[in-house]
């Protein structure tokens, strides 16, 4: 069975505790983790470059000089791609890089990477964690007290807090998210998987 590291927001280990089989004990499927992420990422481009044709280039019509007599190739017009300011032959067009991939293949891709995290012990529970006020100081000294300073932290909780947000914002390689938002992409560029008990419930629920 998975389990995970439990520690309180001291940084004091409290002890292991199962994860839920349904979602860290699943095979990991590395074809459909590479479509998924592959997906993620082309969904995250604006596909907004775009060169300008030689059509689309403000130039006058105009001949640039005379057929005959002047010893040069001939030209027709400055927005020729041969000549400096013209159009570009074949550049980027402006395109949507979206690609949809079937909720169960995402789904399945999360339960993979999940797993793949359980297996190398990089699930880390925190319980009774909370913040009055956001103040960096006192997660970096969890963190420290936890044995995971200096790692790639992916920490997710159930619902939004500012004060947490806030705390975190600023530390480096630490990301915050919603444990509903949790995706394949994420969770693979991370160290360790940082949960609170409320959003590893939350996932649960969401995902199973």
């Amino acid at each position: 069975m998975a389990s995970a590291k439990v520690y309180n927001f001291d940084g004091e280990l409290k002890g292991n505790m199962d994860l839920p089989e349904s979602l860290f004990k699943a095979d990991v499927d590395k074809s459909v983790l590479y479509d998924v992420i592959r997906a993620y990422m082309a969904n995250r481009r604006s596909g907004t470059a775009q060169a300008k044709s030689r059509g689309e280039v403000r130039f006058s019509k105009a001949k640039p000089y005379r057929q005959k007599g002047t010893g040069r190739a001939r030209a027709g017009k400055r927005s020729s791609p041969i000549w400096k300011g013209g159009g570009v032959v074949f550049g980027p067009r402006k395109r949507d890089y979206r690609t949809d991939v079937p909720r169960k293949v995402r789904r399945k891709a999360l339960k993979s990477v999940l797993s793949d995290k359980s297996n190398d012990d990089c699930v880390v529970v925190v319980e009774n964690f909370s913040m009055e006020k956001p103040k960096t100081k006192d997660f970096v000294q969890f963190l420290q007290s936890a044995g995971l300073n200096g790692k790639k932290i992916l920490f997710a909780i159930d619902r939004f807090d500012e004060n947490i947000h806030k705390s975190v914002r600023n530390i480096q390689g630490v990301e915050f998210i919603l444990g509903r938002n949790l995706n394949a992409y994420e969770i693979l560029k991370a160290d360790v998987l940082l949960l609170t008990k409320e959003s590893l419930s939350s996932l649960e629920e969401v995902f199973v």
